[in-house]
């Protein structure tokens, strides 16, 4: 997520964030006391989930920058997990390869990508298109360090994935496409190349789903819904979605009190559909201190929480899927 780090997210800790908890029980009786709160239930990990992470952020991946070699490593990876789920190409193809120009610190530099589709027909509105999207790219190394974006964006990815095994086996009503954007670090130009040459008409998209950052909620428990100000109608589909474990659903991020750092509106690939007049939803955690960092490593990652998350958005999508279009 290209988003700019700030001095108040280096100087969160853990401990800060979560708190703790205590009970005064002086003066009661042994038959009074309270019985200690039963702990949250642990989600199930699937295992797949935390695979995914694990190899798109490990230090042969290098960073995964737009056009690398760790880059085309975490493509064809990607690739081969959309196969092995048996999720078909769209009729333009597995792949959508682009190029652009942008601003880079040592001047115009040219970036060569590759977006990667998926494509899952719908059982009700076939004809409309939800494209579930989330960027494999991150920013490579600089100065000797890998950046291996476990979190920014291989959670994403992940998460991604394992909704794409869901429908697998559970078709949604609408024709879902499932786009991995590469670029997205070097400027949303993946995105941006995916709305100027779409695989369906753009006037056929109900939706962009877009996931970056899904795998640190336990920052403040919660996975932000960033765009139902700008398309009210989709928040009512979603305020049901129930908590799983630790992690809940919060909405904003969006509207025009939210300035700088705090407005997530085009911080991401969803950010190239809003430009296009197409609705959006952006689905994400908030800051961490390994946020663009060396450290944002897959050990960084509590497991439980992160399937916590995914199942959260899981649930998000299938809300959508079941609402629109009525």
């Amino acid at each position: 997520m290209p988003r700019p780090n700030t001095a108040a997210i280096a100087g969160l800790t853990l401990a800060a964030l979560l708190g703790l908890a205590g009970c005064d029980t002086v003066g009661l009786s042994p038959e009074a006391t309270p019985a200690p709160a039963a702990p949250p239930p642990v989600q199930p990990v699937p295992e797949q989930l935390m695979t995914d992470v694990r190899v798109l952020s490990a230090d042969d991946m290098e960073g995964r920058d737009t056009g690398s070699p760790g880059g085309e490593r975490a493509r064809a990876y990607i690739v081969s997990r959309l196969e092995a789920i048996g999720i078909a190409a769209p009729p333009m193809g597995r792949l959508q390869p682009f190029a652009a120009e942008v601003p880079t610190r040592s001047g115009p530099t040219r970036y060569a990508g590759t977006n990667i589709l998926g494509l899952i027909p719908g059982t009700r509105v076939p004809d409309r298109y939800i494209v579930i999207s989330a960027h494999y790219d991150h920013v490579g190394t600089r100065d000797g360090l890998i950046y291996n974006g476990a979190d920014d964006n291989a959670s994403g990815v992940a998460t991604m994935l394992e909704i794409a095994t869901q429908l697998k086996a559970q078709p949604p009503e609408h024709s879902v496409i499932i786009v991995a954007f590469d670029g997205e670090e070097r400027g949303l130009i993946g995105a941006k190349h995916f709305v100027q040459a779409p695989p369906v008409p753009l006037a056929s998209i109900a939706l962009n789903l877009n996931f970056d950052m899904t795998a640190r909620a336990e920052t403040d428990g919660h996975l932000w819904v960033t765009g139902t100000y700008q398309h009210p109608t989709l928040r009512p589909m979603l305020e049901p979605v129930p908590a799983v474990g630790p992690v809940s659903l919060a909405f904003g991020k969006d509207t025009p009190q939210d300035t700088g750092a705090n407005n997530w509106v085009e911080a991401s690939d969803h950010g190239a559909f809003f430009k296009a007049g197409i609705p959006f939803l952006y689905l994400g955690v908030d800051y961490h201190p390994d946020y663009h960092r060396p450290s944002d490593d897959f050990e960084r990652i509590t497991p439980s929480v992160f399937a916590s998350a995914t199942e959260v958005a899981v649930s998000a999508f299938r809300a959508l899927d079941q609402g629109m279009d009525r």
